[in-house]
This record gives structure tokens, sequence and C-alpha cells, in this order.
């Protein structure tokens, strides 16, 4: 089993939207080295830590599901879609995306300052500066220390 970290903007879809909704196809990814974490490594039953960015409060916010293993991600197909590929084809597609389904909120989040002071989550890629990338892999150890220290 692999262990993700996962980012969204809450005013775009957050943890409450996906607890509502149960799964979601975790679409929109546009960075090439995201898609290959997802096209290659994501596999159905990998947990993943759900974050939210871009927001008053930046963090873990709660925990999802890998519910399907790699495929493709169909927004880049909707010329309707911010996210359209023109050059993404179905039969030779660029973008890839997993479905994901929800598997619990913490009752409070888990912050960005929290997670840069834990000492024990030395080399966890969301502590560092510029760690932009939308799915990022996270080590056993980490997701293990954070889900201990979740609510």
């Amino acid at each position: 089993m692999n262990y993700w970290l996962i980012k969204s903007e809450p005013t775009v879809y957050s943890i409450d939207d996906l607890r509502q909704d149960k799964k979601t196809s975790w679409t929109g990814i546009r960075n090439y080295q995201a898609r290959n974490f997802i096209r290659d490594q994501m596999k159905k039953g990998d947990l993943c830590l759900f974050y939210h960015s871009s927001s008053e409060v930046k963090g873990i916010f709660g925990i999802a599901k890998v519910a399907s293993n790699p495929h493709a991600d169909l927004s880049a197909f909707n010329k309707k879609d911010s996210h359209y590929d023109p050059k993404s084809t179905k039969e030779n597609p660029i973008w890839y995306a997993v479905d994901v389904q929800f598997v619990k909120k913490f009752k409070k989040p888990i912050t960005l300052g929290e997670l840069k002071l834990g000492m024990e989550l030395d080399g966890m890629m969301v502590r560092n500066k510029g760690a932009r990338l939308s799915v990022l892999p996270v080590s056993e150890k980490h997701y293990n220390i954070i889900e201990e220290n979740a609510d």
C-alpha cells in the first residue's frame, strides 16, 4: 500500500464536499510529476491525507482512500471544462485521475504550522518550501504519525 497527500482548495472541493459526495474522481491535475504519481504509483486501496491549500487554515483535514486504479482524466476531453487539453485524446490520454472516497474528517485539522514543527516529520514533502504539487507521496511512518496525532 502507498500513502499520499492530496491537495485541494476548499473553495473548489473540500473534505466536506467529499464527505457529502462519498466518492469523486480526482481530476484536473495538470502537472506532469503529479500526473506520474497518479498514473504510475497510485493504486486502489491506497490511503490519502486530504489537505486544504490556498485557504486561511492550510493543513490536513481528513483521510480519503483511493477507490479505483488510475484512468484517463475525462475533464481533459471536455471542451467546456477549464482543464480541457486538446492534445489529450481518449486513444492517447495525457492526463490521469483516480477515484477517491471519503474515510473520515478530523475534528480539528493538523495545520501546516504543526506539520512544520513536528521534528518526527522531517523529510515530509509538504513541509518543503515551494511544495506545490497537488499529489505528493507520504511515507508510511509519516502517515501513521499524522493519523495518531489526529483526533
